[in-house]
């Protein structure tokens, strides 16, 4: 006879005197709504014993991955985007070189008093 793995025959594995209610399928819960800017809904579920300070006021929505909360009238503002800005934008947004050089004397001005050298 040909038996496998460490098993006692006739058992399963998880099988045992416990049910379903040891494992805690059956505790009593509380559902609680989020809701996020798109309008849609997540119901979260939480042990009936927790107390209510403990119980997320944000979470992130599982249907758009923006930030959910338990207020319907006021869900979180969707995040604000910048719009693309091209190489030349970020070109236009550089420093001169003499304003590069006085923040430079400022942080190594302030460096130096910090470690008492000035």
């Amino acid at each position: 006879m040909a038996t496998g793995g460490n098993a006692i025959r006739g058992t399963r594995v998880g099988a045992g005197p416990m049910g379903e209610q040891d494992h805690g399928h059956h505790a009593d819960r509380v559902a609680v709504s989020y809701w996020d800017a798109l309008g849609n809904e997540t119901v979260r579920y939480f042990a009936a014993g927790i107390a209510d300070e403990e119980i997320p006021e944000v979470i992130d929505s599982p249907h758009s991955g923006l930030p959910a909360g338990r207020d319907k009238e006021n869900p979180p503002a969707l995040a604000k985007t910048e719009p693309y800005k091209t190489h030349l934008a970020y070109v236009k947004e550089r420093r001169t070189e003499e304003e590069a050089d006085a923040l430079l004397d400022d942080a190594l001005h302030q460096l130096r008093e910090r470690r008492g050298q000035a």
